[in-house]
């Protein structure tokens, strides 16, 4: 069989999500934008994307990714990839609206493979419902943290707690105003082998001593779900609450940032392709100087393309 070779399954939820886009997730665009100028708060939640993620749940749209199907439908990498290409054609409701957006994709995915009973009752379940949101603090503002061995938080025990203290920054998601839960790494033994220094740990949002410093825009734009800076000044953690056990923090990190990448990449494929429709269909419709007048600019969010088609047209 065709590596590539598109299952019925996956081309009825193909099918399915792209009428879900057409008739909901476009249309509502415009109407994001107004609610967002009306509220005047960057990090407002407005209800259009509520109405988008009861009828996505209601047409089956819900938890696309989830690659386990004891918590969702079940499918690879290869079978969600379409999906998430369809996705990301509207980068800023479409994930959401399904309960497939980073990073909760990822943290749900950790607390399926290595939280407890306990945090699937108090955390996966609410974020597979999509009732709360969660956010990631693992980069920090004084190392290169995107290698997680220099990563500087402190994790020491004192009895059966941990304390925190330290600092995060570009915290995606958690300025969301559903945001609830954090997953957390630092380090648990700084005399451990490198790979071995690192633990993560399940920490509320609102724990005592978990202060929310500031958003940061990223090239001068201010996410509607935010990427924080967060102080961490002696929050006691249960053991309990350590996800996997002491030291697994690097581990749990690759198992979780490998697929939360490429899902990554799935969507960026979909904004592309949109990005390159809307500067054809511009470039099309824009007369020359001294041959008339211009069509006017077509809108930032350009009309869909047809659902018969996966491929930019040609310019």
């Amino acid at each position: 069989m065709d590596l590539f070779t598109v299952s019925d399954r996956v081309r009825r939820y193909r099918a399915d999500l792209l009428e879900f886009m057409e008739e909901y997730v476009y249309p509502a665009e415009a109407v994001y934008e107004e609610q967002m100028r009306a509220a005047d708060d960057p990090h407002h939640q407005p209800q259009i994307v509520e109405d988008l993620k009861a009828e996505a749940r209601r047409r089956g749209l819900w938890n696309l990714f989830h690659p386990h199907p004891e918590w969702g439908p079940g499918l690879t990498n290869l079978e969600y990839a379409p999906l998430a290409e369809i996705m990301g054609r509207s980068a800023h409701l479409a994930p959401e609206a399904t309960n497939c957006a980073a990073p909760d994709t990822g943290n749900m995915e950790v607390l399926t493979l290595f939280g407890s009973q306990e945090h699937k009752e108090r955390y996966l379940k609410p974020l597979l419902d999509g009732t709360i949101r969660s956010a990631f603090a693992m980069t920090e503002p004084a190392v290169a943290s995107s290698d997680a061995t220099n990563i500087e938080l402190r994790m020491e025990r004192d009895g059966d707690h941990y304390l925190l203290n330290g600092r995060k920054w570009f915290a995606s998601n958690a300025m969301h105003k559903n945001c609830k839960v954090l997953i957390v790494m630092g380090k648990t033994d700084p005399a451990a082998p490198p790979h071995r220094q690192q633990s993560m740990m399940v920490v509320p949002i609102d724990a005592p001593g978990v202060t929310i410093v500031r958003n940061l825009p990223v090239f001068g734009y201010t996410d509607r779900e935010g990427h924080a800076e967060i102080r961490f000044e002696d929050v006691r953690v249960p053991v309990r609450d350590v996800l996997k056990g002491e030291g697994e923090g690097f581990a749990i990190s690759q198992a979780r940032l490998g697929p939360g990448r490429i899902h990554h990449c799935m969507r960026a494929i979909g904004v592309a392709e949109r990005a390159l429709e809307l500067m054809c269909r511009r470039a099309d419709a824009r007369s020359r100087s001294g041959t008339g007048s211009a069509t006017a600019p077509i809108s930032a969010t350009g009309s869909p393309r047809p659902a018969s088609t996966s491929t930019a047209p040609g310019c």
